[in-house]
């Protein structure tokens, strides 16, 4: 009597572990969410702030390296999710390297002399700017294609 009493409480303890265990563990759709909840206040951020003044591009530079870090942080265990994990922390790091770089350049135009020393560095300033935008146009359609393969493969059932 005894055994098959310790057995009917063994069970239901052992099946409560496993269902809490696996009620605990991600799945992939919570991890897709996690992930593209991160890359949208990203975007969010660079729409918001387009075409704004060097002290907002800088603060958006170092916004996106939070961003980037908040990428980097999610703990996802989906090998596929992980591979765009990776993707999105580069496109958000050369992003705010790029917006860093065009936020500086264009503090330059701002302090430049009026002579020819100065008109010269406007002109570097502004070549600097113009690389910068199309880095930033290239690293936007990464984004886009790396944004639509993953919408693919989280909207595929398992």
């Amino acid at each position: 009597m005894f055994v098959s009493h310790k057995y009917t409480v063994i069970a239901p303890v052992t099946l409560g572990i496993a269902l809490f265990i696996t009620s605990c563990s991600q799945t992939k759709v919570s991890q897709c969410q996690q992930l593209v909840r991160v890359v949208n206040e990203g975007t969010s951020l660079i729409e918001k702030n387009k075409g704004t003044q060097v002290i907002t591009s800088i603060q958006l530079s170092k916004d996106l390296e939070f961003v980037t870090k908040s990428i980097k942080e999610l703990n996802l265990t989906d090998p596929t999710l992980q591979e765009f994990q990776s993707g999105f922390v580069k496109i958000f790091q050369n992003l705010s390297q790029a917006i860093a770089k065009a936020g500086r350049a264009l503090g330059v135009t701002k302090t430049a002399q009026a002579s020819v020393s100065g008109r010269e560095r406007i002109q570097k300033a502004r070549t600097e700017i113009d690389s910068t935008l199309t880095a930033a146009e290239t690293i936007g359609k990464q984004s886009d294609t790396l944004v639509n393969k993953m919408n693919k493969y989280c909207s595929k059932r398992e």
